[in-house]
């Protein structure tokens, strides 16, 4: 799926919903990519060779970067450097977010 410059939130919801996946791409354009994300229980991400950057839209918990661990809500904007371990946990079962991978 690839929108041209407008991706509505509450369809990219129903779109992740309707696919039955954790994850769905909804934008890919040269140095951007856009997914939303909303992991069931637990976060099986592996490091990913981008950097990328998350922008929670629902739900709060905590999340990992190297060592450091550090609080997340709705809202919020975290930053994850290519090739970095990473995760999200203890996050409530409303925690959705976008995904923006760059280069």
């Amino acid at each position: 799926m690839n929108f041209t410059n407008k991706i509505e939130e509450h369809q990219a919801i129903k779109l992740l919903e309707e696919s039955g996946k954790e994850f769905l791409s909804l934008f890919h354009e040269s140095h951007l990519s856009v997914e939303i994300y909303k992991p069931q229980l637990i976060d099986k991400q592996t490091p990913h060779d981008r950097d990328e950057f998350y922008l929670i839209i629902s739900g709060r918990g905590k999340f990992q970067l190297l060592e450091k661990v550090t609080a997340f809500r709705t809202g919020d904007f975290l930053y994850v450097p290519a090739h970095a371990e990473h995760k999200f946990f203890e996050f409530t079962d409303d925690f959705t977010t976008w995904v923006f991978f760059i280069s």
